[in-house]
């Protein structure tokens, strides 16, 4: 039987045709749909943002999925999420493939059909249009997004900042995360992670 949490008073809701892992954790606010499948070791929470998978999705071994506060998660019908992949308060669109290891942060959008392969990253409220591409161990940034290769840090740095990742991230400003960031930052963590305790695990 699958890890089904309540977390916040709210419950898991799981199609019936859909099939979770036995060692995959759903918790909180979290909507799994029709004929979507979440395979061993999966974790899918709502950390004060509701997740909602569409229909067919799958979320394959050891992916993260988080709804976040002020940053729901949402995956249309036809999502595949690989392994060890993470999204993180962010709305995929219908039909993308999201290859092994890759990364998509708060605020980011992905237009139907797009693929992100394997180690991509689609940065924080970058917007990739629909039937894009990120190559392997690329950055999509920016709305629309431009893909950089890794190489090109000196290049994306200064966008990666108007994007604020520390303020949509953590909720700090960029000095704030400059001058002593993870000071600031694990506090706030330790609390949120925290509630985790009070959890009611669900037959």
């Amino acid at each position: 039987m699958a890890i089904l949490l309540e977390h916040r008073g709210k419950r898991p809701a799981i199609a019936p045709s859909a099939y979770v892992a036995p060692n995959a954790v759903i918790c909180g606010d979290v909507v799994v749909g029709a004929d979507s499948r979440v395979l061993f070791g999966a974790v899918i929470t709502a950390e004060g943002g509701q997740v909602v998978t569409g229909e067919r999705c799958i979320v394959m071994e050891h992916a993260l999925i988080r709804g976040r506060a002020g940053h729901s998660t949402r995956l249309g019908d036809d999502v595949l999420v690989g392994p060890h992949a993470h999204v993180n308060g962010a709305v995929i669109g219908d039909a993308v493939f999201l290859a092994t290891s890759a990364s998509v942060f708060p605020g980011a959008r992905i237009g139907a059909r797009a693929r992100v392969r394997i180690n991509a990253v689609v940065h924080v409220n970058s917007v990739l249009p629909r039937g894009a591409l990120v190559p392997i161990g690329w950055i999509a940034l920016g709305d629309p997004a431009e893909i950089f290769s890794p190489e090109r840090h000196e290049e994306y740095e200064p966008l990666l900042r108007q994007l604020d990742f520390p303020g949509t991230v953590f909720g700090i400003t960029p000095e704030e995360w400059q001058e002593d960031g993870m000071s600031r930052v694990a506090p706030r963590y330790v609390e949120l992670f925290g509630e985790h305790v009070d959890d009611g695990l669900l037959e």
